[in-house]
């Protein structure tokens, strides 16, 4: 379950501008509810469609399964054991796609699969492969696991741009990744890719939708979006209207009616209870979860040479050890998920990452003062029953649904609102999959499509750098006083080369670093508060940057933080402070990460 707060209704927050060009034409043509990256996607697609289009989001962008996932951009070559020869092409094409118009967030992923046999799971797999039934767990051997990477390869023939897999013997694997464990008989290495920042990708979305709505002549634009903004009820029993939902402003307790012809639910796993509150009940959905855990571990990031490590545990689930800068991420289970509770990494879920871990590097020893963050999610499955979880399709379908108008609307004959509803999805065909969802939307109000996505760049992926060399030359191009190399290096993998806005911003005014992190500054705050739709102090920590996936939240962090977000945000003292609290919640209930407040 994502959290969410109106712990910003307290008096000093000042009226939102993005819930303002809500309020004030509470009209669209299509309302999208979810802020997830599908939900995102379809919101920019649909813009650029010239579509009058709106979504909200009950917590932040990108909080909830978007924001929980391994961070891989990839073909899914597991998918293949299930059958789902669709989506691995079409996840193999995105792949590469997002690799060209996403490049300074995705980026290419050496990966290597330990193999323990030869010949074993070969009679065990067309049993998986027709019934999706896992039975006893049979690991799968080298002679499967060459025919899926050749498979693989053969998917990824046209437009690839990322080479061929490899194998490697025992004595030649053990040479490349001496510390992996000495029973090995091979090791296969391919090639997918990472995303690093999935955060800050959907924020870059999210603005080329807005940004593709402007000059509409319409107030406010013809793509309007908020974050904390939540659904309460079908608004259709006060209005007659069929399109009418009911809407708060979770940073205020306002409370407002907005109609849509077409209404978008891609709220992924509360897909059903969304369906639910607005009149339209659903039972689409049987999302799993998927937890991980972040780990400052030095001799396992050597280890690891820069590849993910990407292999099938004892129980058969396929799970990862993939380093990011230097940190070293640890996943993913895949159990049943209660919507009742939090969705949190459980203390049997860390011992059982730590025993993955110990199957391939048997020599590293891991414990739990080396975690510095955890999280977990809901992954938007559909139902499934006796099916198990890892064989559950990660295909996506759109279900089409109405909502009839009540009341003098409909004695008038007063049409029906239509309701599509997103079931499944993944990080990887988030494109594909909002021209698709987009497409449906336009067969509804009768328009065509103006133009494709597929190779249109993505915020600050227009004109980013294509190799280290041109990294370099952008960093001393916009070096200034102030901003060294290290600084607008940081700036740059931040924002892409929606960097040089930044760095103007920065040197528009007097600036200085903050006392608790060298890489902020009051400016950049200022410039997130301005642009970014900040609601509260932990979308800073959490998704505006890393910092808190790293483990570098202090109480000193948290109070600078606020401080300068309390200027440009209107809080008083008192929320200064109950924004703390919440951030100090939100990192210890959800993140497993305490942060001690600093004395007074």
């Amino acid at each position: 379950m994502g959290y969410t707060s109106n712990s910003g209704s307290a008096a000093g927050s000042p009226r939102r501008t993005s819930v303002s060009a809500l309020r004030e034409r509470p009209q669209a043509q299509v309302l999208i509810i979810g802020g997830g990256i599908n939900g995102v996607g379809t919101f920019r697609d649909l813009a650029l469609q010239g579509v009058d289009v709106a979504l909200v989001e009950r917590g932040d962008y990108c909080q909830g399964a978007s924001g929980a996932s391994s961070h891989m951009i990839h073909g899914g070559i597991r998918y293949l054991e299930n059958g789902e020869f669709r989506l691995v092409q079409e996840s193999v094409v995105e792949r590469n796609r997002l690799l060209k118009i996403a490049p300074h967030y995705v980026k290419p992923l050496q990966t290597t699969i330990p193999i323990f046999s030869t010949f074993s799971g070969i009679l065990s797999a067309p049993t998986r492969f027709l019934t999706h039934k896992q039975g006893k767990p049979k690991e799968r051997g080298a002679f499967l696991i060459k025919l899926g990477l050749s498979m693989y390869d053969f998917f990824s023939r046209d437009g690839g741009s990322v080479p061929r897999h490899q194998f490697r013997g025992k004595e030649k694997a053990l040479a490349e990744l001496p510390r992996l464990h000495p029973g090995i008989k091979y090791a296969a290495t391919y090639f997918d890719a990472s995303v690093h920042n999935p955060e800050r990708l959907t924020l870059d979305v999210l603005q080329d939708g807005e940004k593709a709505g402007i000059g509409s002549g319409l107030p406010g634009g013809s793509a309007r979006a908020s974050n904390y903004v939540s659904l309460l009820s079908t608004d259709a029993e006060s209005t007659g209207t069929a399109g009418a939902v009911l809407l708060r402003d979770e940073l205020t307790g306002e409370e407002f009616s907005f109609q849509a012809d077409v209404i978008v639910n891609t709220t992924g796993a509360w897909v059903d209870l969304t369906n639910e509150a607005i009149g339209a009940a659903s039972r689409f959905m049987g999302g799993t979860k998927g937890s991980h855990i972040v780990l400052d571990h030095p001799e396992l990031l050597a280890a690891c040479d820069g590849r993910e490590i990407f292999f099938e545990h004892t129980d058969g689930r396929i799970v990862l050890i993939y380093p990011m800068g230097d940190r070293v991420l640890v996943g993913t289970t895949d159990v049943e998920a209660d919507m009742a509770q939090d969705a949190v990494c459980t203390e049997a879920e860390i011992d059982y990452f730590f025993d993955l871990v110990g199957h391939v590097f048997p020599s590293i020893k891991v414990e739990r003062s080396h975690i510095v963050y955890s999280f977990a999610g809901v992954r938007p499955l559909p139902r499934h029953d006796d099916t198990q979880p890892g064989f559950v399709s990660r295909d996506y379908r759109i279900e089409r649904s109405e909502r009839k108008a009540s009341g003098a609307a409909a004695a008038q004959g007063g049409e029906a609102a239509v309701v599509l509803s997103l079931i499944g999805g993944k990080w990887t065909t988030f494109r594909a999959l909002a021209e698709h969802l987009s497409n449906d939307v336009l067969r509804e109000l009768g328009m065509e499509r103006k133009t494709s996505t597929a190779k249109l760049a993505i915020g600050g992926g227009q004109g980013f750098p294509d190799s280290e060399d041109g990294i370099q030359d952008w960093v001393k191009k916009h070096m200034a006083p102030g901003l060294g190399a290290d600084r607008v290096s940081g700036l740059l993998t931040r924002y892409g080369t929606r960097a040089e806005d930044v760095i103007a911003y920065l040197t528009a005014g007097e600036d200085r670093k903050l006392r608790s992190t060298n890489e902020l500054s009051v400016r950049e705050l200022e410039f997130m508060a301005v642009n970014e739709q900040i609601g509260h102090l932990v979308d800073v920590l959490i998704r505006r940057t890393s910092l808190a996936f790293r483990g570098l939240v202090t109480g000193e962090l948290l109070n600078e933080i606020a401080e300068v977000l309390a200027t440009q945000l209107g809080w008083d003292s008192a929320k200064r402070e109950v924004e703390i609290q919440h951030a100090q919640e939100v990192l210890l209930r959800f993140h497993g990460v305490t942060v001690h407040s600093l004395v007074a």
